[in-house]
């Protein structure tokens, strides 16, 4: 399966800190925003990964990352020239795609939970139909709503519904087989001149292959497109790292216990970053895992 990272827009809702920036390279606690989706693909076990932005952003992101392969990975990049829509994104990543699977995260979306990279693990191996997961949220007309029966079968989506069916919403992560780019092709821009990423899982449910997974109480699922948002999801990585010292979405360490690199590239990146605490987090794990 292979994963795309959707960096782009204009992020006007943080305007005026994004003016001049991609939304997704704004600080979240102490690394770029973009790391937190990124890791999510990582623990996913997916491998290469296509970035798209911007025109004007689209270099920073290749400064940032270069072609992966420090981490093990592939990270290639293509420019949404503006706004379409989230199913675009199959349409411009089309040839990096191919007759692949693969995954769509937004690049402003930060999920954390105990035991979810058994789930992200299991929805990788997806080949058929589409997977998309369900959150609990109290303000349920902020978002699009999945109704779903006890069996996890899908009845019905909406997109910020006045009157909800369920109080779940849909996230930004979406597993689908290699039919969403025809499909994302087949859709008719929404009134918002966009293809909507609620029409394209509705094509999936016309054909009874939509499917839900939910995300308990022990998940945590923030969106940083906002000023609170942003604010909220620092201080939610700041008391996770200082209360258990882990650290929440190290890219080096899991492309290391995914064993796409060795323990002499997670410590050349360490020292890379070894004035900061990241760094030095980096090291330490490596002497860690040293011990055992």
């Amino acid at each position: 399966m292979k994963g795309i990272i959707l960096a782009g827009g204009s992020g006007t809702r943080l305007y005026p800190i994004t003016h001049a920036i991609s939304k997704q390279l704004l600080p979240i606690y102490d690394k770029p925003m973009i790391y937190y989706p990124l890791s999510i693909l990582m623990l996913a076990k997916i491998r290469d990964v296509l970035i798209i932005s911007n025109p004007e952003y689209v270099d920073l992101y290749k400064n940032l990352f270069g072609n992966g392969n420090h981490l093990g990975m592939n990270i290639e990049y293509k420019i949404q020239e503006k706004p379409k829509g989230l199913a675009d994104a199959f349409i411009v990543g089309e040839e990096f795609i191919k007759d692949e699977p693969v995954s769509l995260i937004l690049g402003d979306n930060v999920f954390y939970g105990v035991g979810f990279r058994l789930i992200l693990e299991e929805a990788s191996k997806l080949k058929d139909g589409a997977l998309i997961f369900g959150y609990y949220v109290n303000n349920p007309r902020d978002f699009g709503v999945v109704e779903f029966d006890d069996k996890g079968k899908v009845l019905s989506l909406e997109e910020k519904p006045e009157n909800p069916k369920s109080h779940y919403a849909i996230p930004g992560l979406y597993f689908y087989d290699n039919t969403v780019v025809e499909k994302a092709k087949s859709l008719k821009p929404s009134k918002r001149g966009e293809l909507e990423i609620t029409d394209l899982n509705k094509e999936y449910l016309k054909e009874g292959k939509l499917k839900v997974s939910l995300l308990g109480r022990g998940y945590a699922w923030l969106d940083t497109g906002t000023y609170d948002g942003l604010a909220n999801a620092t201080d939610f990585v700041k008391t996770i790292q200082k209360r258990t010292g882990l650290y929440v979405s190290c890219i080096e360490e899991i492309a290391y216990r995914n064993k796409w690199i060795d323990k002499e590239q997670l410590i050349k990146l360490g020292k890379k970053y070894e004035k900061t605490d990241y760094g030095k987090y980096i090291l330490r794990i490596a002497d860690e895992l040293e011990e055992k």
